[in-house]
């Protein structure tokens, strides 16, 4: 047998690892027991006429253990429309919309998680905070996003873990091991973009306070600006619970 290949196995195992690695550091790097921000999504059509939206968001916990309830305060069309995320460390999020003209909640489905939240371009998936062993990662080498040098990494579902993405290519500067990049890729198509500009520390924690997702099936986008970002405030197991959902807190 040839010497060969069992070295090429070797470095394969440790590029995958090396990738896993890098995942894990950022992850780690950047946790915090809470969040809490006032966001203004700005959507852009393809025509480029834009309309304006805001929520209030907080988060108790953090990756793959953590509870999010954001809460549209304006246009008056969605105010009061709400978001309960339940993130698993080994399964998909569980998700209930909040409907205040109904008056009900309801659950969203896995089968729907792919389509656009509330006619933003962020889809119900994209809200989600999953673990990293819900993922294999691959090293795919080393490119520069907005003049800082960062690892391209390559990241697919585990298999029998639920995604509408068949893989995911991330970009995490290697100075603060900060995720700045992502492409969306379903069936070998890349359908959406994300990109995390204006980095900058947060009480001690690395944010990006201007997210910007573009669709590339529908050729719009949406800003997400995030103010009055905080973390690691007290906040009560309570805030996230279907009943929290309803009495709009």
């Amino acid at each position: 047998m040839s010497r060969l290949l069992p070295l090429l196995l070797l470095a394969a195992t440790a590029f995958a690892q090396d990738a896993r690695q890098i995942v894990e550091r950022s992850q780690s790097r950047h946790r915090s027991d809470s969040q809490q921000y006032e966001g203004v999504l700005k959507v852009f059509n393809p025509n480029g006429k834009n309309s304006e939206k805001r929520w209030k968001f907080s988060r108790l916990g953090d990756y793959g253990a953590s509870k999010a309830l954001l809460r549209f305060v304006s246009p008056p069309e969605v105010k009061g429309v709400a978001l309960l995320i339940v993130n698993h460390p080994d399964k998909a999020s569980d998700q209930w919309m909040w409907l205040p003209e109904l008056q009900r909640d309801r659950r969203v489905a896995l089968q729907d998680r792919s389509t656009r939240f509330f006619g933003t371009d962020f889809s119900y998936e994209d809200l989600e905070e999953r673990d990293v062993d819900q993922s294999d990662y691959k090293l795919l080498g080393e490119e520069t996003v907005d003049g800082q040098a960062c690892w391209k990494i390559e990241s697919t579902p585990r298999k029998g873990k639920s995604s509408q993405y068949d893989r995911t290519v991330l970009w995490i500067r290697k100075d603060i091991e900060f995720p700045v990049q992502y492409e969306m890729y379903v069936k070998g198509q890349l359908v959406r973009k994300l990109h995390h500009g204006k980095v900058q520390q947060v009480d001690g924690v690395w944010s990006s306070l201007e997210l910007e997702m573009t669709d590339l099936r529908r050729k719009g986008r949406t800003i997400l600006e995030l103010d009055k970002l905080q973390y690691n405030a007290p906040l009560k197991d309570e805030s996230f619970t279907l009943q929290a959902l309803r009495r709009g807190e």
